[in-house]
């Protein structure tokens, strides 16, 4: 589980190119209290990520060599770490395909500090607990696929008895759907509750988390059975 922010301090891994933007963000992270580990290239990134053992990777999309998106969908293969990439202003296609290898959030380039302070501290209280407004602690799906249990007092998931390992965001969005099943849940709704944007135009971070946690959940193609869209209006979890 992730400890809370008022518990310790966060360790953050930078991976950032360009040296005036890494030197930039390290200074403004350590003012605010983080222990930060910073990188010029994904291959770096990945061995530190390894050693250091961060709490939130800040990720540029853009990197030479080995590129964000691979070094995304490569700790996503061995580690649950949230992860809060950076991408170009307007670069709307890498944005969300960024997101559908498993960031948690993004920021846009070139980022301001406060608002990257911002999303780390959001990220770090995302799995904190279990959304208390409703629900009940254990719930047992049945699909095709088999049986999906969530106990979310536990913080844990799992299908056919096998562990679910599922990142903060994803965890979060399930959490939050499955607290009332059957009740339509507005994407504004979502976004406040799981990433507490309070501004409209980011339904590209749920629907990407979406498609993850089907994914894992084993969920076939075009036909869901436990998270269902309800079109124009958003999202509901379906437990029967």
């Amino acid at each position: 589980m992730i400890r809370t922010d008022t518990e310790f301090t966060p360790r953050v891994l930078l991976i950032e190119d360009d040296r005036a933007v890494r030197e930039g963000v390290l200074l403004a992270l350590s003012r605010q209290g983080h222990d930060v580990a910073a990188v010029g290239t994904g291959e770096d990134g990945l061995a530190r990520l390894r050693s250091f053992r961060p709490d939130v990777v800040v990720l540029d999309l853009m990197l030479p060599g080995l590129s964000g998106l691979e070094v995304c969908r490569r700790i996503r293969t061995e580690d649950q770490v949230p992860i809060i990439m950076a991408t170009a202003r307007g670069d709307d296609t890498d944005r969300v395909v960024g997101l559908e290898a498993g960031a948690d959030d993004y920021v846009v380039k070139p980022v301001q500090a406060r608002v990257l302070e911002a999303r780390i501290r959001a990220v770090l209280r995302r799995v904190g607990g279990a959304p208390t407004d409703g629900g009940i602690p254990k719930i047992e799906a049945h699909g095709e696929n088999g049986e999906l249990a969530i106990d979310r007092s536990g913080l844990a998931v799992t299908r056919q008895g096998v562990p679910v390992s599922l990142a903060p965001s994803e965890l979060r969005l399930l959490l939050t759907l499955s607290a009332s099943p059957g009740q339509v849940f507005f994407r504004q709704q979502l976004l406040e509750a799981v990433w507490e944007h309070s501004y409209h135009g980011d339904s590209r971070l749920m629907d990407a988390c979406v498609k993850r946690l089907r994914t894992k959940m084993g969920e076939r193609t075009g036909q869901p059975r436990y998270i269902q869209t309800v079109r124009g209006f958003g999202y509901r979890f379906q437990s029967r």
